[in-house]
């Protein structure tokens, strides 16, 4: 038996944490901006993904207005550092409701690196930094999507494996529902069944179409 849960019914609060405990588990981007002050801010968000592969994008959402989505909308550009396993307190801690004229590089203890293409510092401790320039932002509801292109990719060389990432250097963080973050765990390799090689599946003689 299953529990209905109507959205309307229950309120935002409680419908919230419902959506954070089953969507999961969620990619952190720790982003990086700046005021239009120069005050450098430093903040997770977890409903983050990859928006594009040409031109190469990426997107977090701010849940309200945060300083990232105001420091993004002013300077129109950001970066996401990667969230590893190693930094855990950090990206945690980056999460405080500091006032905006407080750095969070500063107050948790990160060191803030030039970056390649943007104004915007990368986080020096972070294997990974997507240096991006706003694309687009699109509210919805109480929240604000806010799409960046990438404009370069920064990786550490300890982290691959010949030219590619390798998953088990990188150890990501995840977030999860409540206060509950999770870290790498098993890795399975699968490949994606072509339907060509799909049990059952047949060649048409040649010279039938596929309405034959």
């Amino acid at each position: 038996m299953r529990v209905d849960v109507n959205p309307e019914a229950v309120g935002r609060r409680e419908f919230y944490a419902l959506l954070n405990s089953v969507v999961v588990p969620r990619p952190i981007a720790w982003v990086s901006s700046l005021s239009a002050a120069g005050v450098l801010n430093l903040a997770p968000h977890s409903f983050f993904t990859v928006s594009s592969v040409q031109p190469p994008m990426v997107q977090f959402t701010s849940v309200g207005r945060k300083d990232s989505l105001n420091n993004v909308e002013a300077t129109r550009e950001f970066v996401v550092n990667f969230a590893a396993e190693h930094l855990y307190e950090q990206v945690n801690a980056s999460g405080t409701n500091f006032p905006p004229e407080i750095s969070e590089f500063e107050a948790i203890g990160v060191t803030a690196e030039p970056s390649r293409t943007v104004a915007v510092p990368r986080v020096a401790e972070s294997p990974v930094a997507l240096e991006c320039t706003l694309h687009t932002t699109l509210e919805l509801g109480d929240c604000t999507l806010v799409i960046g292109q990438v404009r370069h990719l920064a990786i550490d060389e300890t982290m691959l494996d010949g030219n590619h990432p390798d998953i088990h250097r990188l150890r990501p963080l995840a977030r999860l529902g409540r206060d509950e973050w999770t870290t790498l765990g098993e890795v399975r390799s699968i490949t994606r069944i072509r339907y060509t090689d799909w049990p059952g599946h047949f060649e048409k003689p040649e010279g039938e179409s596929p309405a034959d």
